[in-house]
């Protein structure tokens, strides 16, 4: 009997493949209406934006200073709604994860899944490609959209770093969403993940330029929006870290984001 009773339970437990994980994230994803309000927002930050700030530049070029024609970056200004964008990617990525704890799923989804990492390699997995890609059509609609709303002063594709920056925002964008999956396995509260990622990406560095200014040089470029912002960037702000160093930064916040939250999942709801 014993061998019986036991045989289901060891063929039920072999069943779960990280594929089939994943496809229960996705479904779970994809089946929420606040999924698709938030990316459409995203999308809707990266293009419009971008299209908006081009085109009002082109329309007061005139009366720009001669300074600021002297920066002007083209490419930048068409991708500019990514600032916006990564508050409606942050706020999906942790209601991704607090979401099934507030509703009492997560209890579902680890009785499916035994074993804990699977469950947020899922997540992490079925979210940042969804991120990924849709910025990325995002990122080079907003971009040809934008360089049009430019007019004269516009770009094209061909334009130096111009093909890395367009990529770069799907990339800086997926990674603010693995780190929002991170802090919310930590903190398991939406209201909580929410404000520390705001408070890491967007107060920090405001906070940060208020100590000494022989601190500033050894905190500010390794913060996670500064560093990872240069690689969407085609022009390096002075003091920052380099494109690819930068944003290796970023990622290991992310990478140390995830791995917190790896080792609490397993330790709490083990």
């Amino acid at each position: 009997m014993s061998t019986l009773t036991a045989s289901p339970s060891r063929v039920a437990q072999g069943r779960v493949t990280p594929v089939r994980a994943a496809k229960s994230e996705w479904i779970k994803l994809v089946s929420l209406r606040s999924s698709w309000i938030t990316f459409i927002a995203a999308v809707v930050a990266v293009v419009g934006l971008g299209v908006l700030i081009s085109y009002l530049t082109n329309t007061h070029w005139a009366r720009m200073p001669a300074d600021e024609r002297l920066r002007f970056d083209p490419v930048g200004q068409s991708l500019g709604g990514v600032n916006l964008a990564q508050l409606a990617i942050g706020v999906l990525g942790v209601l991704v994860v607090t979401g099934e704890y507030t509703t009492g799923m997560i209890r579902a989804s680890l009785m499916a899944v035994p074993r804990r990492l699977p469950v947020l390699a899922g997540k992490l997995a079925v979210f940042a490609v969804c991120t990924f890609v849709l910025m990325l059509v995002s990122a080079f609609v907003a971009f040809l959209l934008g360089q049009q709303a430019l007019g004269s002063h516009g770009t094209t594709l061909g334009a130096p770093h111009a093909v890395r920056a367009v990529i770069g925002v799907a990339l800086y964008l997926t990674v603010v969403g693995a780190f929002a999956v991170g802090l919310g396995f930590i903190l398991r509260s939406t209201a909580g993940g929410i404000a520390a990622l705001f408070g890491i990406l967007l107060v920090l560095p405001g906070v940060a330029h208020l100590l000494p200014a022989t601190w500033q040089p050894h905190v500010l470029p390794y913060l996670p929006s500064n560093a990872g912002a240069g690689v969407f960037s085609v022009q390096t702000e002075p003091g920052m870290l380099s494109t690819w160093t930068g944003f290796a930064v970023f990622c290991a916040w992310a990478a140390a984001a995830l791995v917190i939250g790896a080792v609490l999942l397993r330790r709490r709801d083990g």
